[in-house]
């Protein structure tokens, strides 16, 4: 688990990043008051694979009620924050959690691991999510990446140098229900992109080195992929006998 502190968030992350950060909390905490329950950065700014100019800082702003006016009086600090960091927000009442956690487990399993709060208490302290849901969600999940990369196929009409872009976004999908995978079967894996592959390929007895290569060498990366996600695929529809 990845509970970061609000210091130790910004030394990871470009200089700029941690002052407009302070400045978006400062702008949120005078808007909302006390109907600000809980402010907290999630995702790769955390996780340790943000890639500056590419990643988004994840930011998640919980309130004790989710009404217009609320929102329309933190529109302007967002729309700043997204311009100059490209914080993106999502919002949530603080008591649609608890009551999401059966659609949303990997989601909500993702930000409860790796976090760092900057203002309130953290909602995901004590949260529920079995692992029956946590299942049904990664199948879904690696079901989707499975059909979708089928057609990155048919649309770049087998042009192996068309594949590149979109083989890199399917990893980049593939990466949490992967990981939540791993996690389901008892096999630790650091979160970021690189090491829930290369423990799978280990799980799976799947050589991933070409996945490191898809620039060089797209079309072999596509059938590694396939191979991997079938693999996936098979194993946590398996996993319905124990968690179904």
């Amino acid at each position: 688990m990845s509970q970061k502190t609000k210091q130790e968030l910004f030394s990871k992350l470009p200089a700029s990043v941690g002052p407009r950060l302070e400045e978006l909390e400062k702008a949120l905490v005078a808007a909302l008051g006390s109907d600000l329950v809980a402010l907290l950065v999630f995702g790769s700014a955390v996780r340790g694979d943000f890639r500056p100019g590419h990643s988004d800082i994840e930011l998640l702003i919980v309130l004790k009620a989710v009404e217009p006016e609320k929102l329309s009086a933190i529109a302007n600090p967002l729309a700043m924050a997204r311009y100059a960091i490209r914080v993106e927000p999502m919002i949530l009442a603080s008591a649609e959690i608890p009551r999401a956690a059966d659609v949303f487990p990997l989601l909500y399993d993702g930000i409860r691991q790796s976090h760092a709060l900057l203002h309130g208490e953290d909602p995901f302290t004590q949260l529920a999510i079995s692992d029956r849901h946590r299942r049904l969600r990664i199948e879904q999940e690696l079901r989707e990446v499975q059909i979708r990369l089928r057609r990155v196929v048919t649309d770049t009409l087998g042009q192996p140098a068309e594949l590149v872009s979109p083989l890199l976004r399917k990893l980049r999908q593939a990466r949490a229900p992967l990981h939540a995978l791993l996690r389901l079967r008892g096999v630790q894996s650091p979160e970021p992109l690189d090491d829930v592959l290369k423990a799978a390929g280990t799980l799976y007895s799947i050589d991933i080195a070409p996945l490191a290569k898809i620039k060089e060498a797209p079309a072999e990366a596509l059938g590694t992929l396939n191979r991997l996600l079938h693999a996936a695929v098979h194993d946590v529809d398996q996993l319905e006998h124990t968690h179904g």
